[in-house]
């Protein structure tokens, strides 16, 4: 497994695999890596790459001055170990200079999918993610790009920026992996002390439960939000938002139709903002 530090060197290597016949395959991550990362490189196999790439970047431009930007956990060498043992063959992880080089007077901005959800607390996360994304994918020069389900706002988003500034890359959106108790795999659950870990499950338990009433019947999606925002409320949880919304254009849906529809959430445990989705 090869470790890369320069836009340079990243796109000389990505070249190199093509001239192969191979087929590049990114999987960008912030690192802090845990099992819903790794399922991406399985993803990516199973999707048709021949050679993976993992980025591992904290990307500061998406943290707002008072979010977890310096705070966010980091372990390099623990997640290299674990791309390694994986399988992966390359890890692309430059420095912020690297990536930005002063003055950065360029952005990547989508107008309609990221003004929702998570956007209504964090107005500007979703730039910074689309013009990150945008620079990760001229670095790689991947065929195929994995993200994960759990993050649905942001997927939707990158794959509108895509398909409208035509990238010649497949995009491949993976299930969310949770732990053995329901509560889906994030970097920032190191943050949840045991008690609010145990209250957090509350997310995964009430999204079970209104898949549960649909399947019962229920079309009525303000009586499901109201129902998990309850749950959460009564776990001791802070709702951020809970919403029922289409699941490919993110536009609210008060009824539930033929179309497939998801519900997502943000909540605060403690001082920790975890989000949850389910998709019907």
């Amino acid at each position: 497994m090869q470790i890369i530090r320069t836009i340079k060197d990243m796109q000389k290597w990505s070249m190199d695999r093509k001239k192969e016949g191979k087929t590049v395959a990114v999987v960008p991550t912030m690192g802090f890596l845990h099992e819903g990362h790794l399922s991406l490189i399985d993803a990516a196999r199973a999707a048709g790459a021949d050679a993976v790439v993992v980025t591992i970047f904290v990307n500061p431009i998406q943290f707002a001055p008072n979010e977890d930007f310096d705070s966010y956990p980091r372990d390099f060498e623990h997640d290299a170990a674990l791309l390694r043992e994986k399988g992966a063959d390359a890890v692309f992880a430059p420095a912020v200079t690297e990536m930005y080089p002063a003055p950065v007077t360029c952005m990547v901005v989508e107008n309609k999918l990221s003004k929702g959800l998570c956007a209504k607390t964090r107005p500007t996360h979703f730039n910074g993610v689309t013009t990150v994304v945008a620079k990760l994918f001229n670095a790689t020069l991947p065929d195929i790009a994995v993200f994960g389900q759990k993050d649905a706002q942001q997927a939707r988003v990158l794959k509108r920026m895509v398909r409208d500034l035509n990238f010649p890359i497949r995009m491949v959106i993976a299930p969310i992996v949770r732990e053995a108790d329901g509560l889906a795999k994030s970097s920032r659950n190191k943050y949840l002390s045991p008690e609010e870990r145990g209250r957090a499950l509350a997310l995964s338990r009430s999204l079970r439960a209104a898949k549960s009433m649909v399947e019962a019947g229920e079309k009525d999606m303000a009586k499901l939000t109201a129902f998990i925002s309850k749950e959460i409320e009564a776990a001791g949880g802070k709702v951020d938002y809970v919403e029922a919304v289409d699941a490919e254009d993110l536009e609210p849906c008060p009824v539930k139709g033929e179309k497939p529809l998801m519900i997502a959430l943000a909540a605060w445990f403690g001082t920790t903002r975890l989000i949850d989705n389910i998709v019907f």
